[in-house]
Parts: C-alpha cells; sequence; structure tokens
C-alpha cells in the first residue's frame, strides 16, 4: 500500500494505511519468502529490509541471543553499542516520497497532529565491561572538532553536557619564552563547532548511561578471559562476573575494545606495542590560562608538556618524558624531578598552580604506546579503538579516529541482513580497514611526526626543525590553518600532511642559505632534509602506503566502489 504523507490527508492516510494493513496480513504468509529474497538479490536496502534485519539475525547456533558481543564499555566500546543498538524514529510526514506500510515493520503513533512510524533497526548488543565505576584516567579528555562532529552523528552528542566540558578553540603554541595562537579553522561551521575537553571518567559514564537505556542492549560488569573459537571462528567469550562464576556467551561477531591494556590484542593483530615515553599527569586547580579555551603545548627540554581545561576549574597538565625508567613516585623522587627539570619550563601564569599540584601529591603516570593497525584476520572477531590502533597523545587524536572508525563500521554493517555470514562480514572489515585510513592515518602519522620535531635532539639539523617548525606555524594563514585543520581532524588529508611537513623542512633549510649560502648551512640544510625523510616515511609505511594515499584503489581491488559505500 503506498502511503503520500501529505499534511491536508492525515485522516485519509490513517485509514490507507489501516485497510493496507489488513491486505498484507493477509498476503504476507505466502509473500514473505519470495519478497525477502527478492530484496537480498536485488542488495534492497529500503526500510522495511533494515526492520527485518532486527527480528532475522539471530539463527539458532546463537544460544544468548545477541547479534553483537562488546568487550569494554568505554569510549570506544560504549559508543559503539549505542551506534549499533539505537533505535530509530522516523516521521512519515518528513519523508517526501511514498513509503510502502508492512505490518511487522511499523507501528503507528499520532503526537500533536503528526504521523508517526516506529522503526526498529538496532541489533541486539550484549556489552561486558571489568569495571562500571568511573574511570579516574588521565588520558582520553580532549576532543578534536573532527571527533565532536562524529560524536554528533552519532547521536551521543548530549554526553557533553552536565560533565562541565569547555570548548577548545585551538592550541598555543610556546618556545623559549615565546608564544603564538593556532586557531581551528572554524570559520564556515557553527559557532557551537569546536573542541572539547572534560573529565574522561564523566563522559564514560554519561555514555554508559545512555547506552543502558536501550531496550536490546545487555549491559553487564564482567571481566571476558578468553574468546571462544570453533574451527577457526571467534563463537563468543568466556566471562567472569562478581561471584566468580564463569559464563559463556556466543554472538556472530565480537568486538574486543579493552583498550591500551589489551589482553586479547594478541590473538587478533600482528602488531608490536611500542613505548617511546611516558605522561606525568597532574591536576592544577584554579588557574587561569594564558589563552583561555586553548590546549597549550609547550616545547620544553627534552620533550614537549601539554596543557589544556578539563572543567572550569580544573586543567590538566601532561610532562612528557622519554623512555620507559620514571623516576619513582614514593621515594619524592618525581616530585623532585618536577620542580627541579619542569617548573622552570611551565609559563608564570600557571607556576605557582603546578608547584602546589606537585606539593599535593596527586601524581599519575601513564605509558604513551603507539601501535600501527595491522589486523589479523579472525572471522567472528575484530579490534577497536586502542585495543587496535594507537599513536603519541601529543596531538589528542585518538578519540577522534575511534569515533570515525565506529561511523564507518556502523555504516559498513548497516545493510549486512545476517551477521552470521561470516565470508561477508570478513569482506566488510577489509573494507572498513581501508576506509579508516584517511583520517586515521592523518592523525597518526602528524602525531609520530611532530613528537619527533618537538622533542630536544643532540643534532644541530634537528633543532634547527625545531625552530623552524614553531616559525613557520607563526607565519599564520594557511601556513598554521592547514596543520590546524589536519590536527583538528576537520580536514584529514596525508597528502596535504606531507606537504606542510615538508614546507617546515624546505623553510629550515631554506633561511640557512641567507642572505648568502655557506658550506655549514648547506651541510645543515641538506641533514634537515635528510632527517625529515627519515621522521615521516617509517611512519608512512608502517601505515601502508597503498591504503594511505590511494583508498580508492584498494577498494577497487576488493569489488567496494565507494558509490556503495555511500549509499549504504
Amino acid at each position: 500500500m503506498v502511503v503520500f504523507t501529505d499534511e491536508k490527508f492525515v485522516l485519509g492516510t490513517i485509514l490507507s494505511s489501516l485497510f493496507g494493513f489488513l491486505i498484507l496480513y493477509t498476503l504476507y504468509g505466502t509473500n514473505c519468502d519470495n519478497k525477502r529474497k527478492k530484496r537480498i538479490e536485488t542488495g534492497c536496502n529500503d526500510y522495511a529490509a533494515a526492520a527485518e534485519r532486527k527480528t532475522e539475525c539471530c539463527s539458532p547456533e546463537n544460544a544468548s541471543g545477541s547479534d553483537v558481543i562488546i568487550v569494554g564499555a568505554g569510549v570506544a566500546g560504549a559508543a559503539l553499542a549505542y551506534a549499533l543498538g539505537k533505535v530509530l524514529r522516523l516521521s512519515l510526514k518528513k519523508i517526501k516520497s511514498f513509503v510502502i506500510i508492512s505490518p511487522k515493520t511499523y507501528c503507528f503513533l499520532i503526537l500533536n497532529g503528526q504521523l508517526f512510524a516506529n522503526l526498529q533497526d538496532g541489533r541486539q548488543v550484549h556489552v561486558i565491561e571489568r569495571d562500571m565505576r568511573e574511570p579516574d584516567r588521565i588520558v582520553g579528555e580532549l576532543l578534536q572538532p573532527g571527533g565532536y562532529f562524529k560524536l554528533i552523528e552519532l547521536g551521543l552528542g548530549d554526553c557533553l553536557e552536565e560533565i562541565d566540558a569547555q570548548q577548545v578553540l585551538g592550541y598555543a603554541l610556546f618556545k623559549d619564552g615565546k608564544s603564538t595562537r593556532l586557531s581551528y579553522p572554524l570559520e564556515k561551521f557553527h559557532s557551537d563547532v569546536a573542541g572539547r575537553s572534560f573529565h574522561n571518567g564523566r563522559f564514560i559514564q554519561r555514555m554508559r548511561g545512555k547506552v543502558a537505556r536501550l531496550p536490546n542492549v545487555l549491559l553487564e560488569q564482567g571481566t571476558v578471559t578468553c574468546l571462544l573459537e570453533e574451527n577457526g571462528t571467534v563463537k563468543g567469550v568466556q566471562y567472569k562476573i562478581k561471584d566468580g562464576k564463569e559464563i559463556r556467551a556466543y554472538a556472530p561477531l565480537t568486538i574486543v575494545c579493552d583498550g591500551c591494556f589489551s589482553k586479547m590484542r594478541q590473538n587478533l593483530c600482528n602488531s608490536k606495542v611500542d613505548v617511546p615515553s611516558c605522561c606525568v599527569g597532574l591536576l592544577l586547580d584554579n588557574c587561569q590560562l594564558p589563552f583561555p579555551n586553548h590546549g597549550h603545548v609547550i616545547l620544553a627540554d627534552p620533550s614537549p608538556i601539554l596543557i589544556y581545561p578539563i572543567s572550569s576549574t580544573q586543567v590538566r597538565c601532561l610532562v612528557d618524558i622519554p623512555g620507559q625508567k620514571l623516576p619513582p613516585i614514593a621515594n619524592g623522587k618525581m616530585a623532585k624531578y618536577l620542580k627541579n627539570m619542569v617548573a622552570s619550563q611551565i609559563p608564570f601564569e600557571l607556576h605557582d598552580s603546578f608547584i602546589s599540584a606537585i606539593d599535593k601529591g596527586n601524581i599519575k603516570t601513564m605509558p604513551n604506546r603507539g601501535m600501527r593497525a595491522d589486523p589479523r584476520y579472525t572471522p567472528g572477531a575484530f579490534l577497536l579503538g586502542d585495543a587496535f590502533n594507537m599513536r603519541h597523545p601529543l596531538t589528542g587524536g585518538g578519540m577522534t579516529v575511534t569515533l570515525s572508525d565506529i561511523v564507518i563500521l556502523r555504516d559498513l554493517l548497516k545493510p549486512l541482513h545476517d551477521l552470521n555470514n561470516t565470508a561477508a562480514v570478513t569482506e566488510c572489515l577489509k573494507s572498513f580497514y581501508t576506509l579508516r585510513k584517511p583520517v586515521a592515518s592523518t592523525i597518526n602519522i602528524l602525531a609520530g611526526a611532530l613528537y619527533m620535531v618537538f622533542s630536544v635532539h643532540h643534532d644541530q639539523a634537528r633543532k634547527e626543525m625545531r625552530q623552524a617548525c614553531f616559525d613557520y606555524l607563526s607565519l599564520r594563514g594557511e601556513f598554521s590553518s592547514g596543520p590546524m585543520g589536519l590536527l583538528s581532524g576537520l580536514s584529514p588529508c596525508p597528502l596535504n600532511l606531507v606537504f606542510h611537513f615538508f614546507g617546515v623542512a624546505i623553510y629550515a633549510a631554506g633561511r640557512l642559505l641567507l642572505p648568502l649560502p655557506s658550506l655549514q648551512g648547506i651541510c645543515t640544510g641538506g641533514r634537515i632534509i635528510s632527517n625529515a625523510l627519515r621522521i615521516i616515511f617509517p611512519i608512512i609505511r608502517a601505515e601502508g602506503v597503498s591504503q594511505t594515499f590511494f583508498p580508492l584503489m584498494v577498494l577497487a581491488l576488493q569489488r567496494i566502489t565507494v558509490n556503495e559505500y555511500l549509499k549504504w
């Protein structure tokens, strides 16, 4: 039955819908199988097919009745659970074309004189989280504007409300007593579009609360001990609840989102975890930042310091210490190191608060882990979030990459009628690994390259490049807006990143040749270009050259076109 959503014919629409309901109900039993087969064969992605996925994705071997098991309910796990499990409500009034009414697909509501259709499009999701208490971490506190866009797209933007989240409009860069302000290129966006910084635990608890309210999502506390495999295919997980009882849960797809300390990573990827440095976190109270609503990066000795607000009264300070060996906190050596080696490099507006935070003794540490995305194709399971891909936190891009990944994965999984079709899911994941590259590779390469450039080095060429990077960004215009567009996730483009990176190197080398070139200047300039190549090329190679710069070609080889993705 065809229903047109014209305001003048609301009563006629309702009566026609009811009449169509009776007819379709009579014909439903004999025509259902033929219609379903036709939709599958023709790749139809209409609303009725979307709703049928909800009722048919469970197979007899799926004993727990779940479509997806998600291990972990941090930022990645909670956002993914909401994306896969939420219920869509569509107003027929807003649909310009006609809609086919199916008795199994829609139920009608009349609200404020409008006709609505309630479309069940969520999957059955089982989330298992080790600890439901509010996390207390020093990472995952800065969301770039590109990540904010993805959060809104997932329907989770309200999770930033009522947690005293702060707008972030850009960065301030400090070096040798000088500073420059670098703003996000937000001129073309609504005034609400900006970065956000907040308490990580408050944000996660808001997301968990929203996920827990979904009727088809089970959020449970438990510790996953292992993946359950059968003939090389993951069928579910085994987990232990609070009383020590071990339970097995089954689903056609298991997604591991248990963070940077993942215990199941080794089963699902080939990557080696590198720890180039560690972060020492302090919480500064009641202090005024030199540049309000900005992150602050101090090019300190020996490595950068990152400072940003996480509430209206508190500021996070992350001190990077190279290597894996830190001064002990218990015997006071860490406090001594921070006072003697770091305090003098902190902007004077924050100096007293920095010393006060040290004296309070609430010092936290966290290893800065780097891990490239190198999946091991395991039917029935894969990794997501920090369990899958990590980079240095200097650029604050981790959550942006994760939320972007979730949007892509949600769109790719949406048309899959049956997640028990392991081959189809595997092909979907291959496409996911390619489609994520433009955003993920841009942020990963930028984080690794900037950390190496901003860190102090004994080589004069590296010192020149560090100074040139500060001066290049201070030129404003495209010299700052281009890199800030990359860092913010608003314009992720690996080729543009390479252009600006070598722009810094050429700028550093070129000014050594002015006003007249000298032998020493030529030699140093040559070493600058050589260092630039040695910094960025290994990072690009680790990301994958073809997927990073030619994702469309890779997709074509995988027989999945961009048009198909956009249609999904």
